[in-house]
């Protein structure tokens, strides 16, 4: 069974807005091209997958944009190459190397996790707080920037049961910001 990871920027007081954050440089393209590789496959809802598909889809001439910069192409690449699963009940097809998941999400999301391979990468606000909350994610990745944002999405706001995490690793990064990852705690068998 591949593992479901979640991995996210967040500001200090926990918005996850795209842009209220540091912005990026190249060791933090770097670790985010890492941690894309560590999956298989994404797992996205309808905005996350067009914001994305909008920054980092190849386009159609084949080249990259003057706009970005060389430490950001590695990025580029790797997300463009890979699978995407989207969960959305307002689209009626997609493209960029996706696929459509409707119905009944959390089956839909255990189908995906029973396939063979390295993971799935799930990104976003909304979709995450629904799987987390029918305990889906395996592990969660949030690296915390030195901003305080005071207003936007915040980092799992949509869960209301209590989830218990331990950490496993930590980075720090140059720009200040610190990755943490986490794993939720297992209840003992017994």
């Amino acid at each position: 069974m591949r593992p479901l990871r979640y991995a996210i920027n967040a500001t200090l007081d926990g918005c996850c807005h795209h842009e209220a954050g540091l912005p990026p440089d190249e060791e933090s393209m770097r670790f985010w091209t890492a941690e894309l590789a560590r999956a298989d496959a994404l797992l996205y809802g309808r905005t996350t997958f067009e914001m994305m598909r909008s920054a980092w889809r190849r386009p159609a001439s084949g080249g990259w944009p003057d706009w970005m910069r060389s430490w950001e192409t590695p990025f580029a690449e790797t997300i463009d190459a890979m699978p995407k699963h989207v969960v959305s009940s307002t689209l009626s097809e997609v493209d960029w190397r996706a696929e459509l998941v409707r119905g009944d999400l959390e089956r839909a999301v255990r189908e995906l996790k029973q396939q063979p391979g390295r993971g799935l990468s799930v990104g976003g606000v909304a979709l995450p707080s629904a799987l987390a909350a029918l305990g889906l994610i395996d592990e969660y990745t949030v690296v915390v920037h030195p901003v305080v944002a005071g207003h936007g999405p915040t980092l799992l706001g949509g869960v209301r049961e209590r989830l218990v995490l331990d950490q496993v690793a930590e980075h720090a990064f140059g720009s200040g910001a610190v990755a943490r990852r986490y794993v939720p705690r297992r209840r003992p068998q017994g």
